[in-house]
Order: C-alpha cells, then sequence, then structure tokens
C-alpha cells in the first residue's frame, strides 16, 4: 500500500465513481481499477460496494477512508515542515478568488508577491465563495479570499470591511450620487450572480426580509460580463465599490443606509500554514496597509 493508492481510493470515495475519479486525477479509468482491485487484495476486503453502477464504501471501505485521510494530512505536513527548514527556496501557494478580487484587488499583490519570492510557485483558482471554502476544506486549496461569516472548519485573518454599491450606467437616474433604500433598488431590474456567490445570497437575504421579489434580468458568474449588461442598459448589479469607482461608463449608487461586507483571508482549521503560505499572508497584510489611501478614497477600509 503506497500513498498512491490511497489518494486513489479517497478520490473513487470522494466522486461514488470511477470514470469522474480517473478524470479528476487525469489517469485512464482501467489504470484506476487496476490499483484499487490491487489494494483490495492487498488489505484482503472488499472496499467499494459496485451496485447498478452506484459506487459506495462499505464499512471496511470507511475505515480506510478514516485513516487514509489522517495518513495523507500527516504526510503533507511533514512536506511542508520540511519545505520551512529549506527556507523559501521552493513551494507553492495554491490561493482562491473570487472573479471581482481576481480582476481588480489582486493582479498587483500577485505579481509583487512574485517579485519578492521568485523561486514559489502560484496557483490561482477562480471560483465562488461557497466553492472556495468548500475546496479549501478539502485540501484542493491552501487558503482564499471569503466573504461573510466564516465556516467552522476554517480559520481567518480580516483583511478589508467593502462597500457593496448598486452598479449602473452614468445616465441612470440613480447616478446622480445620493444614496438609495435597497427596496428602491431591488424595484429595478437585476443582473445576479450565479447562485454560491456570496453577493448573491446576501442581496437576496435582504431582498426577502424587505419583502422584495426582484426581477432577475440575467445571471453570471463573469464579473466583466455583468457589468458589460449593466453597460447595454439591461438592468442594475450589485458588486463592490471598488471594483465599480475603476469603470468609467459605470457609476456605483451607495445603499441608504449603507451595506457593507467583510472580506478575509482564509485557510483550513489546523492545517497550519507552510512557510510558503505564511510568507503569502504576512505580504497580503503588508499590501492592506499600502493600499489604505486608496481604499479610503473608495469606501474601503482595512479592518482592524
Amino acid at each position: 500500500m503506497d500513498l498512491r493508492q490511497l489518494r486513489f481510493f479517497l478520490e473513487v470515495a470522494r466522486f461514488g465513481s470511477f470514470t469522474r475519479a480517473a478524470e479528476r486525477l487525469n489517469i485512464a479509468q482501467p489504470a484506476l481499477s487496476i490499483a484499487i482491485r490491487k489494494l483490495e487484495e492487498e488489505l484482503e476486503v472488499r472496499l467499494f460496494n459496485r451496485r447498478d453502477r452506484k459506487i459506495t464504501l462499505t464499512a471496511e471501505g470507511e475505515v480506510l477512508a478514516r485513516h487514509a485521510e489522517e495518513i495523507l494530512r500527516k504526510v503533507a505536513g511533514a512536506r511542508r515542515e520540511l519545505d520551512e527548514l529549506r527556507g523559501l527556496i521552493k513551494g507553492e501557494v495554491r490561493v482562491g478568488l473570487t472573479p471581482m478580487l481576481s480582476s481588480f484587488f489582486f493582479p498587483g499583490i500577485l505579481s509583487a508577491f512574485k517579485r519578492r519570492h521568485p523561486a514559489l510557485n502560484l496557483s490561482i483558482l477562480g471560483d465562488s465563495a461557497w466553492n472556495l471554502q468548500r475546496r479549501i476544506e478539502q485540501g484542493e486549496l491552501d487558503m482564499g479570499i471569503i466573504a461573510g461569516a466564516v465556516p467552522e472548519g476554517l480559520e481567518s485573518h480580516p483583511l478589508l470591511r467593502e462597500e457593496v454599491v448598486a452598479c449602473v450606467r452614468r445616465d441612470h437616474p440613480f447616478a446622480g450620487g445620493k444614496k438609495v433604500p435597497l427596496p428602491e433598488l431591488l424595484g429595478e431590474p437585476l443582473i445576479h450572480f450565479t447562485a454560491g456567490y456570496h453577493l448573491r445570497e446576501l442581496i437576496d437575504e435582504l431582498a426577502a426580509q424587505a419583502g422584495c421579489v426582484p426581477t432577475v434580468a440575467a445571471e453570471s458568474n463573469l464579473y466583466s460580463l455583468i457589468a458589460g449588461l449593466v453597460r447595454e442598459e439591461l438592468g442594475l448589479a450589485f458588486m463592490l465599490k471598488t471594483v465599480v469607482v475603476r469603470e468609467t461608463e459605470l457609476a456605483a449608487v451607495s445603499c441608504d443606509p449603507p451595506l457593507f461586507i467583510d472580506l478575509a483571508i482564509a485557510w483550513k482549521k489546523n492545517a497550519g500554514l507552510s512557510a510558503a503560505n505564511r510568507a503569502f499572508v504576512d505580504f497580503l497584510m503588508e499590501e492592506v496597509d499600502d493600499y489604505y489611501l486608496l481604499a479610503r478614497v473608495a469606501g474601503t477600509f482595512p479592518l482592524p
């Protein structure tokens, strides 16, 4: 039994499918099936129930899954500690960002971090806040920028408090600079982020509290498309103020009362941070301080 077999086993257990697990592992399905069969023969147990094309763990498989996760976690921790002994000569930072953050906040930060630590490899994934949290908890990401309440399985460090505004064309009646009550904003056709994005969940929750049922003209997970649809007068969208103020054709309309979300850098609880990941967190906090004047102008405030 080796680490490769354990990883293969856990992927099949996770997906409940040899086909999907093979795609995820980027190997041929027959090779994956052979590896699992050899593992079962070595352990002299059946690890999976295979009925009607459904793959589920046996009782023995449940036991192995619990221990396999712990083994792989400890091996990853040992590798991180060895990397730390070598210093920051090598290492990888796997960080998740939401679309707006990846487009506006982070290109400069990431490039500056790479210049300071050229030997470190940066792996950036864009996804919804909910999916980022899940990927961190499952070990697919080292850390990510999340919004709102921090889930039980994650640790975090606060970064920014960002104002949420309505994004409209500059010739829209709301673009006069005055704050607008949220129910009035929700009376306009809405271009929504897709389900799973924190802004979507926040606006839906506030709409329900206000007894509003917004008319959703379109929804997407692509910031650039949403902004383009606002330019085409399809409706308004709720976005982060720092993002909207950079758009020359669009205007940021504050809610009355103003609406804010908290952004934090988060990682898996009790997993620890490698030297590379700790260096990234420390650098990120430095950058938050450096961007403070810009943040004040845009309505974004570093959290204490």
